[in-house]
Formats: C-alpha cells, structure tokens, sequence
C-alpha cells in the first residue's frame, strides 16, 4: 500500500506537483489523474505546475475534485447506469408535501415555509447517515433512550417520511438521493480500479477521508501499481500513546480515523519532505501544545523545539478592530515585492468587514468563500418586493423595494431614485391606508408629476404578483413565478430589459438557477395563504453561496492577485507568504458542536452516525496545518464578540499555554495599535463643549410663542435651530399614534364642549360631554385597539369635567373662550411680539381665570415662580395689555391647570399660588420683566444660543438634541 505525507511545514501543492514530475516527467507528465479534495486546490496545482515550469506551457495530467465525481475525468464502470440523482429543489418541495400530508400531532401540517425548512432537516439527516454508511431504518430504531422511549415513538413516526415515505417516492420517480449516488459512485470507481488497474498513474492527494466511501477509494488507489495516497500533515511524531489517546477533537482525529479504515499505521506512511515555508520545529511546538491532556505533564517539560519565529497574536477590542487591523496586515504586506496574503476564516462577517476595509486603500481582495445568494442584490429585490405587496405597500417595506439599486420600473434609475425620495416626502407622519388607494392618496399630495408616475409605473410592474397576492389561496409555485415576473418588471430600465439587470453577473446567474429549479419541487405543495411567500423564498435560497464579486459592486477595478479571503474548505492545501487566522473564539473557529434537532449526542452514538465533535477536529486539523503554512502567521482573537466577551479558540489557548511553560510568548502584532491610531485624534480625549452659535442679530427671531419662551429659557439652540437655521423635525415613516396625539384629542374635546355649551351648564351636559368625546375620538380615525384602550380613559375624563364644569358655571361666570389666540408688542422690546393661544379663558366678577389642560406632568409652583415655566404668567400678562380681545382683557384673579389623565382620578384641578392674589401678581411681574431681559440679551451680537444651559429644566424631550450632541457631552459634563 503506497501510502505518503507532506508534512504541515512543507508546501503541499509545490511538493506534490515536484514529486509528480519526478516520477513521471518527461513524455509521461501529461499521462495519468491527480484526485484533490476541492476545485480551488485543483486550479491551484494547475497554476503550481505551470510556475514550475517557468511558465512555460506545458501539457499537464487530468486534475479533478473528489468531491464532485460526475464531473472527474474517470471512467465510472457501471457509474453511467445509476439512476440520476433528485434535484435539490424538487427534493425539498417533495420532502415538503410529505410533512404537510402528517397529522398535526405528529409535527405535520402548519405552512409550506415551515415544511420546507423541516424538508432541509430531514434531507441533512438522509445525506449524513448515506455518506456514513448507516442504514438509517435500523440506526433509528436502536438510538432510543429507555428513559425518553416514549417521546421518541413519537418523533420516530414522524421520521418515517425519510425511511418509509421517501424511498416509496425516489424508487417510483427513478431517482436516487445525490448523497446516495455520489457514495455509489465512488465505491463503483474503486471496484473498477481493483478489477482493472489503470495503466496510467492516478494520485489522490489532499483528502482526510471523511466518509467510509472515499476511505475504499483511497483503498484502491493505494493499492495500484501506479497509484499513491498522499495525506496532509499527518503528524508522524506523536508516541504510541499519544495516537491512541487522541479524541475526537484533535487535529490527528481524521487522520487516525483514515488510517484506521485503511488498515494502516502511521509508520507505514512515507514522509515526502518539501521546502519548508515556515521555521524549523514550528510544527513540533503546535503538535506538543495540542497533545491530548494525558500526555502534558511528560510532553510540556521537555526543552520547546522553537519554530514560533514569524507568529503574532492579533488581539482586538472587538470585530471592528479586528477587520480593520487585518486589512492593514494584508496592506502592509504588498510591500514586499511578490509576496501573497490570505486571511483565512469561517466568520463571513469578518470577512465582509475585512473586504470593505482593504477599500481605505484600494485593494479589492479576492473573496473565494462567496456570499450567501440570498443576500445579493436580486434575492434582496425579490425578498422586498414580496414584503412591499403583501404589507399592502406599507411605506418602510415600499421604500426599502424603491430605493433598491436594481428597482427602476422602467424609468431612468436615477430618476426612479428621486422620485421615490419625494414619495418618501408625502409618505410621512401617519401610516396610509393599505394598498394602492391609500398610496395614491397620498401621492396626489407630492409637487411634480413623478411620484404619480412612479406609483402609476409601480402597479403595471407588481400587477403579477398583486393578483396572487390578493387571492384567498394559491399553489406556491404559482405565487414564485408571480414574484419572478413581478420583479423583472421592477428590475426594468429604459434602457435595459428586466430579466438583464436581474440576472446579470454570477449572483443574478445562480439565483435564476436556483429559482428554477425550485420551482418542480414548489409543484408538490398545495395551496397556501400568500402570506407564506417571503418565508418559501427564504427557505428556497438557504444554505446556497455564490463565488460573487461583493467587493466590486458600484466601483471600477479588479481584484488584487496577492491579496485572498478564504474560508477554511478553501484554504486546505493552499500557502501564502502571510496568513491572517480571523476569528479564533470560541464558537467560530472552533465552530459550536450542534448534533441536529432530531437526535442527541448519545443517540447519535447509538445509531452509529458520526460524533458531532468530528467537525472541531476537522477545523482543528484546518489550523495546526496553516499555522505552519507560512514564514508569518498571525493568530487573531478580538477581546469582545457581537458585545459579549469572547473566549479565545482552545488552540490558541493551548499554544500560549505551553509557550508560557517555556519562557516565551507570542508577541502582540502592532495592526490593533495601528486600527487604533487610524481613526483616534492624537493625545487625550478632549470633551465635546455644547454649541453655542451667535448668528448676526439681523438673523435672529423676533415673533415667538409663550411655550417657545419656555424653550429659550431651558434650551435656546433649539430656538436658534428652528428658527435661525429654520430645521424641522421630519415625520417618522408609518408614526404611531403617541401620547401627544392623546393630548391633542382632549384639548379638541374640551374646545368643541366650550363652544357646544357656553357660559350656562345644562341639565344633559354630563351626557353631551360623553357624546362629544365620542365624536371626536371618531374622527381621529386610530385603530380600533389603540380607539378602544383610550375610551374608558376619555369617558372618565369628560364625567370629571362635566361635574366640574357645572361647580365653575355656578360661580358667576360671566364669558368663557377657549383656544383664545393673541399677540402682543412688548413695549421697550424693539417691535418683539409674543404670540399665544389659551386653552381657556374665563370672565368673572373677580377678574379673569385662565386655565391650561395638561395631559402629563404637571409644572411645579416653584418652576412657574422661578420664571422657567412662565406659559400662563405670560398669558396673564398678554391679557392685562388686551392681546386677547376687549372682552378678555383685564387682570388674572386665578392661574390653573387641569391635569386630565383619565385613570384612576381622572382630573384635578390645580390653582397656582391659590387665594394669594399678590403673589400671582408678582409672578406676572416677573414673567414680564424676565422674557424683556431674554429679549434684550438676545439682542447682543455675542450673546450664543447655547445648548441647555440649565441642565435641571432641560426638557426631556428635543427634535434637537441629536443636532447639538447632547450625547456627546452632556456626559463630559456629568450628566445622566
């Protein structure tokens, strides 16, 4: 059996394409077939040989991946007669019909969204026991725990969909599941190479095993006269105890496992040294960190062979840091002439942080991992198309589909960009009426013909989809191919058509692909509620990844060929001169152990499918092998990890561990200092102090209202923001009613009592209360839940008042107004006019009562004395000077509020200063006499508009806040 290694230091694809020419150079080296694990490591020693040659063209022997065996260059005997594989779309709309056919209580029926994601679990299950060789029928029936027997009846019949139900169905359509067929495939490959030895060398290289199957190819092939078995980094140092204490989640597991099935041992394995790429002993030092736990003591002791030249510990505060200080390792290494850098990681995250930053210094990476399809730009079309109709065209779901860079309803793109901004416009405040009517409604209220246009252009091009979508039912394929014509509409230009903008590039190209072939599968299911569309579109497009080009979308230029992010499938078999490993916490790299939702760990055990764990070895034999693929490696671990704090990858602790133990450590690679630096001013923090703007006096305002005085008082930038730099707070998209809107339906209630009733109460006034808050609390048109929560709140207030009202008309009310608007030129103010509107104004033989409803919080005595709550001591001063009329004018006998809550004491009336009419005067007084000192500071060029100056009557509350930063340094300044 010729079996060989390279070892981890060694270049794997460079050594094995130098062992090739070796051994069959010359006429011969286009004779023959290397098998390799991936297309990315077939390419890969395509481009070795030709570097090897200078780059001279040469003929070169057949180079295929093992994983995709119809596509190899073999000659299957008795491969070609296998029935075809299912499809992977009608698989799971078949498996889908099938668990919607199931009785309720055994996990059936529910919506086809919910089947298709159960569908993908039990293809996984089907694919994993064929691939490990486990008739899943028996396997099923013997992993019962007797303590949850029971239970598990039950979830065993509902599993009879993949071990009864589904092979009824493959065996009726001539098909086989694509696990099945490729394991029958390959074990029909190595029966043929041991009945007929090929004539030509077949190498296969680079795999660990896996999967029984490949274990008997690689049987065959080592058995040939002319075949050979090449392992990665077998570690052929470890001691005999040491090879059988290994777990499941050491770097050597696969490689015993392998070994194991082929009937070898690892000193019948041939070490085929190469030039090393990393310092001497480095892969020494990684085997003794990573011995099992037994062998420490002896093994951790012994003088370190070193090696640990050229590692860095990468440590960041968190994902941004780290991508940021990876992209400047990678930059950083283009300074040397000729020399490549990858960062090699399992977190997509991070390497879509990490392709953003290179473009701080225009370098387009290339990205081989892919991205998941459902996340370009055509699945996220489709994605908010099917939201935007079946939410009725609610604005948030409307404008996210308009402002797509593919939308453009046949329009000019940019144009169709504007006009979706001033629809955006008119779409704001109050959520409309669902469908087209309300946003047509809405619409017609937009300046310019565009946003007609646009709304008109939007329901040609969602016509498809909206007739499904207003149907009671409809079959799923249906409702896909309704969102596929749907959205080539929308995908339309004036100058392209929609199904070219749609499925343009690798990623419009993969998602037609998928979609399509989807679609037999959709043909299983029955009518569903088109509610469930976006989540079949969600589970059509899980787990599918296209190699696409992110980094270059919306930008010129192409991918820099030193610069890679590779996954960890990848990046086996591949070297750089600088390999970045992101990601190493806990739960990435190594990823979480997840046994599935159908079994656990210990029944997985009994029905011999393979340990969960078997994956951290895999990964864990993924970094003992990069972390000697390259002279410099840098190991990266951020500090925090989506805000919690992250645990270091068990290697990595290992490593330092055992380097520790020796007098050395990993030094700290300075890219987190420099991402640090980049982006932080030189020296100390330095405070934030509040603005404090001094427009010319020309600019400043000299009309105000009574509450905007109390504004100039406790924050005069928001003055300066509203009325000098004239800013206004927009609208939210799809507002919900607040509690502002509860304040403004009282204060009507009560407007429209005083004008219904006048100066006399009648003897029905409690009932016409209650009929009028019932009127007006229908026209505000709220929704029925929010309508009926305030009516009981509203009902109580107007029987408070109606007993009040009738208490106050009995105490010789001579005229009442209500919403009393006035204006005011203060005298020895420059022409400075006060502006205000009571809420209520009454005329009495004492003098006048002006009244304020308040629906919250009331202002604090104190507050109104002091002068920062002076609303209704001005009001009182506007009426002494006749700002409300002749019949309103006079002196203030009573200052009050009614707080109207409308809960448990529904109203109560609050009399400033009560009985004290000397007090009340003084308060008007000092009102007057502080709004003419406002005024006249104000008046002064190098008076500011600062920001809160009194941070005690700050409002709590500000359209303005974000404008000033008060985040920033209220807390420089100790505030909450």
């Amino acid at each position: 059996m010729k079996l060989a290694t390279i070892p981890a230091e060694a270049g794997f694809l460079a050594t094995l394409a130098a062992r090739w020419h070796d051994a069959h150079g010359g006429d011969v080296l286009a004779r023959g077939l290397i098998l390799l694990p991936t297309r990315r490591a077939a390419r890969a020693l395509a481009t070795t040989f030709i570097a090897q040659a200078g780059g001279r063209p040469r003929l070169l022997p057949r180079i295929a991946a093992l994983g995709a065996p119809d596509e190899a260059a073999l000659a299957l005997a008795g491969g070609l007669s296998l029935p075809p594989a299912a499809e992977a779309g009608e698989r799971l709309g078949a498996l889908a019909a099938l668990v919607l056919k199931l009785p309720a209580d055994l996990g059936g029926g529910g919506s086809a969204d919910r089947a298709l994601a159960l569908a993908r679990e039990l293809a996984a299950l089907m694919d994993e026991a064929e691939r490990a060789d486990v008739p899943l029928a028996e396997a099923l029936e013997r992993a019962a725990d007797a303590d949850y027997a029971a239970h598990w009846q039950v979830t065993l019949r509902f599993l009879r969909i993949v071990t009864e139900a589904w092979p009824a169905w493959l065996a009726g359509q001539g098909l086989r599941n694509p696990a099945a067929r490729q394991v029958a495939l390959l074990r029909a490959q190595a029966a043929a190479w041991a009945a007929h030895p090929p004539a030509e060398p077949v190498w296969i290289a680079g795999t660990t095993g896996g999967i029984p199957a490949v274990a008997e190819l690689l049987r065959a092939v080592a058995r040939l006269p002319q075949g050979r078995v090449v392992l990665p980094a077998l570690d052929t140092e470890l001691s005999t105890a040491a090879w059988a204490a290994l777990g499941e989640a050491h770097p050597q597991a696969g490689m015993k496992r392998l070994l194991a099935s082929l009937g070898a041992r690892p000193e019948d394995v041939e070490i085929w040294p190469g030039e090393a790429v990393a310092p001497r002993g480095r892969t020494q030092t990684l085997s003794r960190a990573l011995l099992p736990a037994e062998m420490l003591a002896a093994e951790w002791l012994k003088p370190g062979p070193g090696g640990i030249e050229g590692l860095w510990r990468l440590t960041a505060a968190d994902e941004q840091e780290e991508a940021v200080s990876i992209a400047f390792i990678l930059r950083d290494a283009l300074e040397t002439p000729g020399a490549r850098a990858a960062l090699v990681t399992p977190d997509r995250a991070l390497a879509v942080r990490v392709a953003a930053e290179l473009g701080r210094f225009g370098v387009v990476a290339d990205d081989s991992a892919g991205e998941a399809l459902a996340e370009t730009p055509p699945a996220v079309l489709l994605r908010l198309l099917a939201e935007a109709v079946l939410s009725g065209f609610a604005p948030v779901a409307l404008l996210a589909l308009l402002k797509h860079p593919l939308a453009a309803l046949g329009l000019v793109p940019a144009n169709c960009r504007a006009a979706a901004r001033a629809l955006e416009a008119v779409l704001r405040g109050p959520k409309p009426e669902p469908g087209l009517a309300g946003l047509r409604q809405r619409a017609n209220g937009a300046e310019g013909e565009e946003v007609l246009a646009l709304v008109a252009a939007l329901e040609v091009a969602a016509e498809p989809l909206l007739r499904v979508a207003s149907a009671a039912t409809a079959a799923p394929a249906e409702m896909l191919r309704a969102l596929i014509a749907a959205g080539e509409a929308v995908a339309a230009s004036d100058a392209e058509s929609g199904p070219t903008r749609l499925w343009a590039a690798e990623e419009g190209e993969a998602l037609a692909g998928v979609l399509a072939g989807a679609l037999p599968g959709l043909g299983h299911l029955p009518e569903q509620v088109p509610a469930v569309l976006p989540g079949v579109l969600e589970s059509v497009l899980e787990g599918a990844v296209v190699r696409s080009r992110r980094a270059l979308r919306g930008r010129k230029g192409f991918e820099h060929p030193r610069v890679f992010i590779w996954g960890l499938l990848e990046a086996r078999l591949q070297s750089a001169e600088v390999l970045v490993l992101g990601g190493l916490v806990e739960g990435v790299w190594p990823p979480a152990t997840d046994p599935g939702p159908w079994m656990s760990r210990p029944m997985r055990a009994r029905a011999g499918l393979p340990s969960a764990e078997e994956v951290v070895g895999q990964t864990a034999h993924d970094f003992f092998v990069l972390a000697a693929a390259a002279p410099t490696v840098i190991f990266s671990s951020p500090r925090r990890r989506e805000g919690s704090p992250a645990v270091p990858a068990r290697w990595l602790v290992r490593l330092e561990a055992c380097l520790r133990g020796q007098g050395a450590v990993l030094p700290e690679h300075p890219a987190a200092a420099w991402a640090r630096a980049l982006d932080l001013p030189e020296g100390p923090p330095q405070p934030t102090r509040p603005p404090a703007p001094c427009p010319p006096v020309a600019f400043r305002p000299r009309r105000l209202s009574v509450t905007e005085i109390e504004t100039w008082l406790a924050d005069p930038y928001a003055i300066y923001a509203r009325h000098i730099l004239r800013l206004s707070a927009l609208s939210p998209l799809e507002q919900e009613t607040e509690a502002a809107d509860y304040g403004v339906l009282v204060h009507q209630a009560m407007h429209r009592l005083i004008a219904d009733i006048g100066t006399s109460w009648p003897a029905d006034g409690a009932e016409r209360a209650r009929l009028i808050v019932e009127r007006e609390l229908e026209k505000q048109g709220l929704r029925r839940a929010l309508a009926e929560w305030w009516r009981p709140r509203l009902l109580r207030i107007a029987g408070w008042v109606a007993e009040r009202e009738a208490e106050r008309r009995a105490g010789g009310l001579e005229a009442i107004a209500a919403e009393v608007s006035g204006e005011w030129e203060l005298p020895e103010a420059d022409g400075f006019v006060l502006r205000g509107r009571a809420d209520r104004i009454e005329r009495r033989a004492g003098g006048l009562a002006i009244l304020d409803y308040k629906t919250g919080q009331l202002p604090k005595e104190k507050e109104v004395a002091a002068g920062f709550r002076p609303q209704l001591a001005l009001e009182a001063a506007m009426a002494r000077a006749g700002a409300f009329g002749p019949e309103l004018a006079g002196e203030a006998a009573e200052l009050l509020y009614w707080q109207l809550s409308g809960r448990s004491t529904p109203g109560e009336e609050v009399s400033l200063f009560g009985a004290d009419r000397d007090r009340l005067r003084a308060t008007v007084e000092a009102a007057t006499d502080g709004l003419a000192r406002l005024i006249h500071r104000f008046a002064d060029p190098a008076q500011p508009y600062i920001a809160r100056p009194w941070p005690q009557h700050a409002p709590r509350f500000s359209d303005y806040a974000q404008l000033a930063r008060v985040a920033e340094w209220d807390l420089a300044e100790g505030g909450e």
